[in-house]
């Protein structure tokens, strides 16, 4: 198969995806008509779910503009792409920074407020104002950190420019703090504050993990897809998946350690205060979640990614991805699902919208993600010709 063939099979795939997206979006449009509440609470979690391969997709480059390595050579324009998807994400967000936030957060209420005196003296940081401020602040910082990092490597590529390489590594320990700090915080914000009478410091870094294992199996996914045709078929090398399996397995010990950590510091202290988020989430059916979650997220895969041969195995490896991929929506959901409390309680259930958002949002992303894809070779001659000297070098 051509690039060419291939270029048009894109456009095929980019045209079908925001097909999907534009009817998930008339269907959630009737649901907003029959439950605004329940269509915002859908929304967020789907929001968050997409949210994640772009902005995992930027550090995960800026990571690679730090340490090298073929790996991310592979790759790396599948990441671009996902990350020039950070405009769009801020376009999906103004449906929740419009309409949303009144309708899931309790702090945005006056009357909730003056009569709570643990919201009162948070009540300068859950502000309405400021909490949209804080918003735009977060989506500039990103946006401007993925336009740096692709403007670099467009020049980096035109004419090997080794002070575009340079700034994109300077550049890149920056952001790469940036990002960690800009992203704990929306994750306070936009999440955590759904419950604001509990705190975590280690909440967001969970979404920070999270992020870049989205990003990682999103990119390993369509790098098998494309890797199995010409011309691609002689750039993505098994090592090259090797590699990137090895990268999945890091951030899914990550995680599990990161949870686990978070999970044992509340029940060693055992506070009032703390101990209500995880009963929400361990009772009332939740807990056949959260067990799945710590079978099928971490135990399951761990074991499987500890085989040499299941890593090099670029079509074994993508299905293992794609599954990880839909277990960050079920780990996301398990996180704020509970938080919307009815009488004091949260029973496990699942709304038909919760379903049809994260298909709808999907498809615009998806559809985004292949518009961009399309707008730029898929594999840069810079890097390919710099990763064949290396090859070479380490051969000699």
């Amino acid at each position: 198969m051509s690039d060419t063939t291939i270029t048009s099979a894109i456009g095929r795939t980019q045209r079908a995806a925001f097909l999907v997206g534009a009817v998930g979006t008339l269907i959630l449009a009737v649901g907003f008509l029959v439950d605004a509440e329940q269509f915002y609470r859908s929304y967020l979690i789907a929001f968050l779910y997409w949210l994640a391969p772009a902005l995992g997709s930027l550090a995960i480059v800026m990571l690679h503009n730090m340490t090298g390595g073929a790996w991310g050579f592979a790759i790396r324009r599948l990441l671009e792409a996902a990350m020039r998807n950070i405009p769009l994400m801020a376009l999906l967000f103004l449906p929740i920074l419009i309409g949303g936030v009144h309708a899931l957060y309790e702090w945005s209420h006056a009357d909730v407020v003056a009569g709570d005196p643990v919201l009162r003296h948070k009540a300068v940081y859950l502000d309405r104002t400021f909490f949209t401020v804080r918003a735009v602040v977060y989506f500039a910082v990103w946006g401007l950190l993925g336009a740096s990092m692709v403007r670099l490597q467009a020049r980096y590529d035109r004419r090997l420019d080794l002070v575009a390489l340079r700034r994109m590594k300077t550049m890149s320990g920056v952001g790469l703090g940036l990002y960690v700090l800009t992203m704990s915080f929306a994750a306070f914000d936009w999440a955590m504050s759904l419950e604001p009478h509990w705190f975590s410091t280690i909440y967001g870094i969970l979404f920070v993990i999270g992020q870049a294992l989205a990003a990682l199996c999103f990119s390993v996914f369509v790098a098998s897809r494309i890797g199995r045709h010409e011309p691609f078929s002689r750039w993505f090398e098994a090592g090259h998946f090797h590699d990137l399996g090895n990268l999945v397995m890091a951030f899914v010990m990550l995680w599990a350690y990161v949870s686990f950590s978070q999970y044992l510091i509340v029940w060693s202290g055992n506070l009032p205060e703390e101990t209500p988020w995880y009963l929400a989430r361990t009772g009332h059916g939740w807990q056949a979640i959260a067990l799945f979650l710590v079978v099928f997220h971490f135990a399951v895969p761990f074991m499987i990614l500890v085989n040499r041969r299941a890593k090099r195995n670029p079509g074994f490896l993508a299905k293992l991805c794609a599954f990880l991929f839909l277990m960050r929506f079920v780990e996301l959901f398990w996180l704020i699902k509970p938080a919307f409390t009815h009488g004091g309680e949260s029973h496990f259930g699942v709304h038909w919208m919760d379903v049809v958002a994260p298909v709808a949002l999907g498809g615009i992303w998806i559809g985004a993600f292949l518009r961009n894809l399309r707008g730029r070779p898929l594999v840069s001659l810079q890097d390919a010709r710099l990763l064949g000297q290396l090859e070479e070098a380490v051969r000699a």
